[in-house]
């Protein structure tokens, strides 16, 4: 494509900040540099028609982490190290509220379960740990979180018992989204849509930047494109793909709060009276390893048996729609938010928890510009 005189004027000279992904994590980006840079030219560039990745694909929990993931990932990571990522998430949560506004977002404190399957010694182990886990996380929550609970929600082959999380909420994704676009347009950065940036290179005191269609130059680049980003650094990052169901709606659905089960592989909410469930990539690790957006028969078929026999044994219930989502993983959870070179920097890996990080992980980004 030859832009012209007036596409390349308006649009691609003269640019300050590239920031490449449009999700939550590039959006906040953007929002931080217009405070700390007020006339600066800042352009968002997004591959898709809406953002790609997880930050429109994902079920809207405003999450911490359950007990028994705590538990499983202090096994690879240290104390520090998992009381920094809760504290990134609950201090990233709070964040977006104050930014978007609770209403506005539809955010709701219901409270997160964890379930376990009756057969399963997970449940024993987690309890075991309870008091552990609560006075690991004092100095983030500064209260107890956890605590046990009996299941009251009707599911079937579930252990009678649940460890509650007192301040998991929940959110619209789709709100919270729209959301930080309107603001973004108010604070007159140019989100152009429908751009893949295929490759760049410094030249000096500029980055030129190689898209599908053009290339432009800017003086610094921001890439937060998370679970794609190993098509442009090179970094410790995967792609991670999350499949989901929602059901039509449901009347008298009494479900309410976030739940989790298996150690997290497996999700579920009410949202319009209807049950959004995700999760099954474990079953197939290397198959979700992929950069592909789709699904598969294996997960599908999952999550459609534990829907009827699990959550909603006793509710006729069909299925509305089915998608998935890009996440950004790899061994270590902790976020990479560093400076790639002279003058390109990124902020990737949020490991599933963009909802909770992504608002801070953007703001770390754009103050990198800083030092």
């Amino acid at each position: 494509m030859q832009l012209s005189y007036w596409e390349y004027k308006t649009w691609f000279s003269d640019i300050d900040f590239t920031i490449v992904g449009s999700g939550i994590t590039g959006l906040n980006c953007a929002l931080q540099l217009r405070k700390n840079y007020p006339r600066a030219k800042i352009v968002l560039l997004e591959k898709g028609m809406l953002p790609q990745g997880a930050s429109t694909k994902n079920a809207g929990f405003a999450c911490f982490g359950s007990a028994s993931e705590l538990l499983s990932d202090l096994r690879t990571h240290t104390e520090e190290e998992v009381v920094h990522l809760v504290r990134q998430r609950w201090e990233g949560i709070q964040l977006l509220r104050k930014n978007l506004g609770d209403s506005i977002i539809d955010f709701q404190q219901h409270g997160g379960y964890e379930l376990f399957l009756e057969k399963s010694s997970l449940y024993d182990d987690c309890i075991s740990k309870l008091e552990y886990l609560n006075e690991l996380l004092l100095p983030v929550f500064g209260k107890n979180v956890f605590e046990k609970r009996e299941s009251s929600f009707g599911f079937r082959s579930i252990h009678k018992n649940t460890i509650f999380h007192t301040l998991e909420g929940q959110l619209d994704t789709g709100k919270m989204m729209s959301a930080l676009l309107l603001k973004a347009s108010r604070d007159n950065i140019l989100l152009l849509n429908s751009i893949t940036v295929t490759a760049y290179e410094e030249a000096n005191t500029k980055v030129l930047i190689e898209t599908d269609g053009f290339n432009f130059s800017t003086k610094k680049l921001f890439l937060a494109t998370n679970g794609f980003s190993k098509r442009l650094i090179n970094e410790k990052v995967r792609p991670a793909r999350a499949q989901v169901l929602i059901t039509k709606p449901i009347e008298n659905l009494s479900i309410k709060g976030t739940f989790h089960l298996d150690e997290g592989y497996y999700y579920f909410r009410n949202i319009d009276n209807r049950i959004l469930f995700g999760g099954g990539r474990n079953l197939n690790f290397d198959e979700e390893n992929t950069f592909k957006f789709g699904l598969t028969d294996e997960i599908q078929e999952s999550l459609e048996h534990i829907l009827k026999k699990v959550i909603l044994p006793n509710t006729a219930h069909e299925i509305d729609r089915r998608w998935s989502g890009i996440m950004g993983m790899g061994h270590q959870k902790k976020p990479i938010v560093k400076q790639v070179s002279e003058n390109v920097f990124c902020g990737v890996r949020l490991g599933g928890m963009g909802i909770a990080i992504g608002s801070i992980i953007g703001k770390e980004l754009a103050e990198l510009v800083n030092k």
